[in-house]
């Protein structure tokens, strides 16, 4: 009987606060918002008093806010004019889409209106609209130009999708805004570490490509931004150390039983046992310089050492006097062998750590650009 109540509780609490969202939308003039909030609440309970009394307030009030701001973006010289008149009857559609498919709503506004046709007109214009804002951007000539041209495009794509060579324009507008680095050839290392999966798996930021040698020659490219280089200092792993600590554990086990006036008593006796716990700990620590370089200065933009260092660790135990002395954890860890760490261990994971962090020092690093 428990989820039913609790779920009928928890909806009539999200009905509640949808009745009192739409009279607070309502006060403050957001009529848009108190109507939502009012076919929200008619579509669990159609008969809700105050949720029709807010919708039937509302409703024109939104239609007319709605169709005469569109109106007068559209006469205005306003910039992107026919992007806020999309905004506007998409909001209207919106409300008769909501309305329709609430029959509670419904029956409060049994014709609501919409603006399909007026959409497909202003989004056409739209679409010409943020295209033309693109095409200027781009001619100002900036990185940070270009990629506001090619947002531009893609909103102008988003109105008439294949509108007159966007996506032509999409393209270029992007390979003008990004940033094209070329990775420099790293010496071979000891350890054969190659960290050029995670240099061209980079994807933080849309506007930034790295480029092999062979590829930004390939690629014929007009201008390289910036030089990377990765320069593996070394992998060191430490000797073993051992580590021991001994204690003294003592309890009560029952030995026996015993008749005392008639009747059957335990009988405890005290027993000990010390227990030697060796610890084996292994080190290992692995570093690589990363250099970024400004492709015509050749100054350093960035240059920091990167460093990893893991630990393995296990331990077992050894114990003299009498086991039942000992926790089952105790006894356990007397069971145990000395342990050895897998040939590569710690050295597999300092080259995972030394990846995750080249990762995301790259991606603090380009999120500026």
């Amino acid at each position: 009987m428990r989820l039913p109540i609790i779920a009928t509780l928890f909806i009539g609490l999200l009905l509640m606060d949808a009745c009192s969202s739409g009279k607070r939308a309502y006060k403050q003039g957001d009529y848009y918002e108190a109507v939502l909030s009012a076919v929200q609440r008619l579509r669990g309970k159609p008969d809700h008093k105050k949720s029709r009394e807010v919708l039937k307030l509302s409703y024109q009030l939104a239609i007319d806010y709605l169709e005469t701001d569109a109106q007068n973006q559209l006469t205005s010289n306003a910039n992107f004019k026919y992007r806020t008149a999309v905004q506007n009857y998409e909001k209207i559609n919106n409300l008769y889409n909501e309305i329709r498919t609430s029959p509670g709503a419904l029956r409060v506004v049994p014709k609501p209106i919409s603006k399909f046709d007026e959409l497909n007109e202003v989004k056409a214009k739209a679409a010409e609209e943020s295209y033309e804002a693109g095409i200027q951007s781009m001619m100002k000539g900036s990185r940070e130009d270009a990629k506001a041209a090619y947002f531009l495009f893609v909103e102008s794509n988003t109105y008439e999708p294949g509108y007159r060579e966007v996506i032509e324009m999409m393209d270029q507008s992007k390979f003008n805004a990004t940033l094209k680095v070329v990775v420099q050839p790293s010496l071979q290392n000891y350890n054969d570490w190659n960290f050029e999966p995670v240099l061209y798996g980079y994807n933080a930021n849309q506007f930034v490509k790295f480029y092999s040698p062979r590829q930004a020659e390939e690629a014929e490219l007009p201008k390289v931004d910036q030089f990377v280089k990765l320069i593996v200092n070394g992998y060191q792993q430490g000797r073993e150390v051992i580590t021991r600590k001994t204690d003294t554990f003592s309890d009560s086990v029952k030995t026996g039983e015993k008749t005392v006036a008639g009747k059957k008593v335990p009988i405890y006796t005290k027993v000990s046992a010390t227990m030697t716990t060796y610890t084996k700990k292994i080190t290992g620590k692995g570093s690589i310089n990363l250099n970024i370089q400004d492709a015509e200065s050749r100054a350093d933009i960035r240059n920091i050492e990167i460093v990893a260092d893991e630990t393995w660790s296990d331990n077992w135990a050894s114990y003299s006097g009498d086991v039942r002395a000992l926790s089952d954890s105790n006894k356990k860890l007397c069971e145990k062998r000395e342990p050895n760490m897998s040939r590569n261990y710690l050295e597999e994971r300092t080259k995972r750590e030394l990846d995750n962090k080249l990762a995301n020092e790259l991606k603090s690093f380009y999120s500026r650009y």
